[in-house]
């Protein structure tokens, strides 16, 4: 069974910074790209990064560009997304997901994981 699983989430004060962490079990990241996505309540969800495993090529959304980082570590099987100098708007329930293409829609990602929540104060 495919399982991705979303952690690392958790209260922080503006401008602080949190690492969040998506590890796959029955399933290998190799000739995928992870993605990270954010929904905030009432809104939609938003892509905001990921890593393709073929050649570590990522993209970011302009929201988090310059203040997130996604990395992998194939060893681990594992995906982390660090998040710096943290927003209020960053506040959301974060997601990992799973796809064959570089991309940050919902549309493009096949498999989901549960999300971690992430709570920004000012």
């Amino acid at each position: 069974e495919v399982q991705l699983q979303a952690s690392g989430g958790g209260l922080v004060q503006a401008g602080g910074s949190l690492r969040l962490s998506c590890a796959a079990s029955g399933f290998s990241f190799d000739h995928y790209c992870v993605g990270w996505f954010r929904q905030a309540p009432g809104k939609e969800r938003e892509g905001i990064s990921c890593i393709h495993s073929v050649d570590n090529s990522t993209i970011y959304a302009d929201s988090v560009k310059g203040r997130f980082t996604v990395t992998s570590d194939p060893v681990k099987n594992t995906v982390y997304l660090q998040m710096n100098s943290l927003k209020p708007e960053d506040t959301g329930v974060y997601y990992c997901a799973a796809g064959p293409f570089l991309g940050l829609l919902v549309s493009d990602y096949d498999h989901w994981g549960r999300g971690t929540q992430v709570t920004v104060s000012s």
